[in-house]
């Protein structure tokens, strides 16, 4: 899973406002395209989701699959698949909030590997696709 596909985006709030939504992995169908559900089976020491279980319509299918996450603080959030879906085998991502004068620029970065063999291109654009909704969806819910 070398390849990764990245974008960014400025949003008008603090990081810490902005990491609250992230974190509050639960109400994501509420604001994130795709996302059918979440469920948090179990948290870290700070009360934050520490593994979970993700249903997602990501147009041509779908799947659930189990994800770990590494919370540092309010300046980044990566997560790891840990348990695969039928169609997902691996899947890495990350949030990176930068704060400068009260504005945020959120990065998402992301790489997914699946069962079904994919062109790089076209795997790269599905990412990039998932991306841009994500950072669009969290955007409009901070900024509301």
């Amino acid at each position: 899973m070398a390849d990764r596909t990245s974008s960014s985006i400025t949003v008008k709030a603090g990081k810490a406002e902005i990491m609250a939504v992230i974190a509050d992995l639960e109400a994501y169908p509420r604001w994130a395209s795709g996302i059918r559900e979440f469920t948090v089976q179990e948290t870290g020491p700070d009360g934050r989701a520490a593994r979970g279980r993700l249903t997602f319509d990501g147009g041509p299918f779908s799947d659930t699959v189990g994800l770990a996450y590494d919370w540092d603080g309010d300046d980044r959030v990566t997560w790891e698949l840990v348990e695969p879906g039928t169609v997902v085998t691996g899947l890495h991502g990350t949030y990176a909030l930068a704060e400068e004068d009260g504005v945020t620029e959120v990065t998402y970065e992301l790489a997914v590997d699946v069962r079904i063999p994919m062109i790089g291109m076209v795997k790269r654009k599905g990412e990039k696709r998932i991306i841009d909704s994500a950072l669009k969806g969290l955007k409009r819910h901070v900024e509301r």
